[in-house]
């Protein structure tokens, strides 16, 4: 129980500078899933931003993508055209996959997920 507290603890300090911004994340986290996840999204986010540690959060999502359920960010740092998106399992807490998106690639992406039912 001790190390739920100081994780939370932890990822609260963690993502404090990303709210003391005045930025709040977009956030999509279906009920349905985050049943089946094991870490929560305020751990996912920490383990996030260790990774990126001079980026804020732009969007964070929970979703099932290539037979995995993770947590997605999409995070912006200053100076730096494009986003990263960092993917972190939701059941493990382990970096999937880090990949850069510029600005053309995120106008696709954006256009694709209009497309979706």
């Amino acid at each position: 129980m001790k190390i739920a507290s100081i994780a939370a603890a932890a990822a609260t300090l963690i993502a404090a500078p990303l709210f003391a911004q005045g930025t709040t994340p977009k956030t999509d986290v279906p009920p349905a899933l985050a049943k089946q996840a094991k870490i929560s999204l305020d751990s996912a986010r920490a383990i996030a931003m260790k990774r990126l540690p001079k980026a804020s959060i732009q969007s964070q999502e929970l979703e099932q993508e290539k037979g995995r359920l993770i947590y997605s960010f999409d995070m912006k740092t200053t100076g730096k055209s494009g986003i990263d998106e960092v993917n972190v399992n939701a059941k493990t807490g382990a970096i999937v996959e880090v990949g850069h998106e510029t600005p053309k690639d995120e106008r696709k992406e954006a256009k694709s997920e209009k497309k979706k039912p």
